[in-house]
């Protein structure tokens, strides 16, 4: 028998693709089967006809789209959410995990830790609820504060702008726990020996986390870093929904493109149109992490996924 034919392997790791089996079932049938619908975005869809019975219109959906003025707005909306959502949680990630592996009490350590990772357990549902009772205009906890002082009150909600920090800094304070975890893990696997030599050659922390820490890493964050940029047109819609909801103020700076497909579907009912958007958001995803991937492969190639 040919040992490196497929039957072959097959045989031999039998019980290991048995393994395997029900994820890759799963996968195919969540992921892979759904795709027919892709079609949907060059269709004029009518329920009556169904998805394969509908008539083929080309990419007016995708001139619609963008039309509109909407396209670009959500597209631009959705990168620069998503680039400063990643610089601010991977560097708070980063900085946080090197804090702790330099605190040298043992239960302050594990409690900081822990105090740390907890929003990652809040549901956005719950976050949403926080930020409306900090934010609202009436009975807010910042305008209530603002009042005790005898200062006058804000409405964030007509101030679009400043909704970009609010989202960057819940996005970070949910997240930065779990990524930490992450570099923390990544620090420890670094050999004691570098930096108990570092300590005899007479470096202070700074030296050893500039010059040792960070360098060790630095693959952990590449890779980071590429898993995420994968996602730079995908916005989390939980964490947008529940934050600004619908409030129409907001949408010029806070919509992203899976909160304009979601809206889109539950007013206009139209399949279409938001097919197109979502096609147009996978294929941009997918140009970006093969050019960023292949960028990093000719500087860095230990650090590329492939």
């Amino acid at each position: 028998m040919n040992k490196h034919g497929v039957l072959y392997e097959l045989r031999k790791n039998r019980t290991l693709f048995l393994m395997a089996l029900p994820a890759v079932l799963l996968v195919f049938l969540i992921s892979y089967i759904p795709m027919a619908g892709i079609i949907l975005a060059f269709k004029d869809y009518r329920f009556d006809l169904g998805v394969f019975g509908s008539h083929w219109n080309g990419f007016e959906n995708f001139k619609y789209f963008f039309n509109s003025g909407t396209g670009l707005r959500v597209t631009r909306n959705t990168i620069l959410y998503n680039l400063l959502n990643l610089i601010t949680s991977q560097l708070f990630a980063v900085m946080i995990a090197i804090f702790i592996h330099e605190m040298r009490g043992k239960y302050f350590k594990k409690v900081s830790q822990s105090i740390i990772f907890l929003p990652f357990f809040i549901s956005w549902t719950i976050v949403g609820v926080f930020v409306y009772n900090i934010f609202n205009y009436e009975t807010g906890t910042l305008n209530s504060v603002l009042k005790a002082l005898h200062m006058a009150p804000v409405n964030l909600y007509e101030s679009p702008s400043i909704w970009i920090v609010i989202i960057c800094f819940f996005n970070s304070w949910k997240w930065v726990g779990y990524t930490s975890v992450i570099y923390i893990a990544s620090i420890l696997s670094i050999d004691s020996e570098c930096f108990e030599a570092a300590e005899i050659d007479g470096a202070n922390v700074f030296q050893k986390v500039f010059y040792i820490t960070i360098p060790s890493i630095s693959p952990t964050i590449f890779i980071m870093f590429l898993l995420n940029i994968g996602r730079i047109l995908r916005g989390d819609f939980q964490m947008f929904y529940q934050i600004v909801g619908n409030n129409g103020q907001l949408f010029d700076s806070t919509d992203v493109i899976d909160t304009f497909v979601f809206r889109s579907l539950l007013t206009s009912g139209d399949i279409a149109m938001p097919a197109a958007a979502t096609f147009y958001q996978s294929v941009l995803c997918f140009v970006i992490i093969m050019a960023v991937n292949g960028f990093i492969r000719r500087t860095r190639p230990d650090n590329a996924l492939f």
